[in-house]
């Protein structure tokens, strides 16, 4: 199931932003800034998300049933996927739509200090959020890059978050240049620019969200290691001649189902072949906690590299 640090995150992500998302819009009120309303509406989506992403954490570890074999962890995908819908929708959109206003009808900021305020104390919540998030985030990438272990990693809960509390800081920033920008120079329609400026960082952090989570909802293979490691233990196995390969599908934060093509000896008994794949199965679970269900199949390595050729020239004409 989903690691506890990653429903602190979650935890942590909501409690900031319920709180950010309140002073940015009692600001946007009494001042008028576009870029202010834009950031609370920014804020209230990341809220949601929050909402979201622990429902779908939630519903990831319920065990498996007659209509869920191999368990619910794909609603995590789910709700992360809507996560990244709401963003682009709600956040981008009605961020463009109040800086496109408020550049055709620009109006005055009042209380500029007032908003320079919440964008100290939002810099301070979704500064520590974002901590949080990165701190856990590396202790599970190891030596990969960012981008890298953004791409392979498995825990949206947990890339989501980071992702957004970077959009957010982001944000801040722009808002804070649109305001210091009106001031300045006395534009009132530079604060509409701003809010046209985080709509876009809101489109771009929607779009990885989606590119990300689309491809874990319509199945992604586990990490390489894993197929590795089932090869070396069913090729260690004195019943098996020849292991031929593995098909992973992760089906949620720490749920994979294999499939193994292995050659077996031709002096093994039925019963003795269960007995082989009984150990391979036991010494996989044991070595990946991760791994729900091992399916192994009996077949010829000729048959296994046509199955394989087959699947590589259907990729190769996509």
């Amino acid at each position: 199931m989903p690691s506890a640090g990653s429903h602190k995150v979650v935890y942590v992500a909501l409690a900031g932003n319920l709180v950010i998302a309140i002073a940015k819009f009692a600001a946007a009120g009494i001042s008028g800034s576009s870029a202010m309303l834009s950031e609370g509406v920014h804020s209230l989506v990341d809220t949601v998300n929050e909402l979201l992403l622990l429902y779908g954490l939630h519903r990831a570890q319920m065990p498996p049933d007659r209509t869920h074999p191999f368990g619910h962890g794909r609603e995590l995908y789910f709700w992360s996927f809507i996560v990244a819908l709401l963003v682009l929708a709600m956040g981008a959109g009605v961020s463009l739509y109040e800086g496109v206003m408020h550049i055709r009808q620009p109006e005055p900021i009042t209380h500029p200090l007032l908003n320079y305020g919440v964008l100290a104390v939002s810099l301070l919540f979704d500064g520590s959020s974002w901590y949080v998030a990165l701190r856990e985030f590396r202790v599970h990438k190891g030596r990969l890059g960012y981008f890298e272990a953004f791409r392979r990693s498995k825990d949206p809960s947990t890339f989501t978050v980071l992702l957004e509390d970077s959009a957010a800081l982001l944000g801040l920033v722009v808002a804070t240049a649109g305001l210091a920008g009106t001031q300045l120079f006395h534009l009132p329609s530079l604060d509409g620019v701003a809010s046209t400026g985080i709509a876009c960082v809101l489109a771009v952090s929607a779009s990885l969200l989606a590119r990300e989570t689309k491809g874990l909802l319509i199945g992604e293979t586990a990490h390489p290691a894993v197929s590795e490691s089932i090869l070396t233990i069913a090729a260690g196995d004195a019943g098996v001649r020849c292991a031929n390969g593995v098909m992973t599908v992760q089906m949620g934060p720490n749920q994979v189902v294999a499939a193994l093509s292995a050659e077996f000896e031709d002096a093994l008994t039925t019963p003795q072949i269960e007995e082989c794949i009984n150990r391979i199965e036991a010494q996989a679970k044991a070595a990946h906690p991760e791994i729900t269900s091992l399916f192994v199949k009996p077949q010829t390595a000729k048959t296994w590299r046509a199955r394989r050729d087959a699947i590589e020239h259907v990729a190769s004409r996509l």
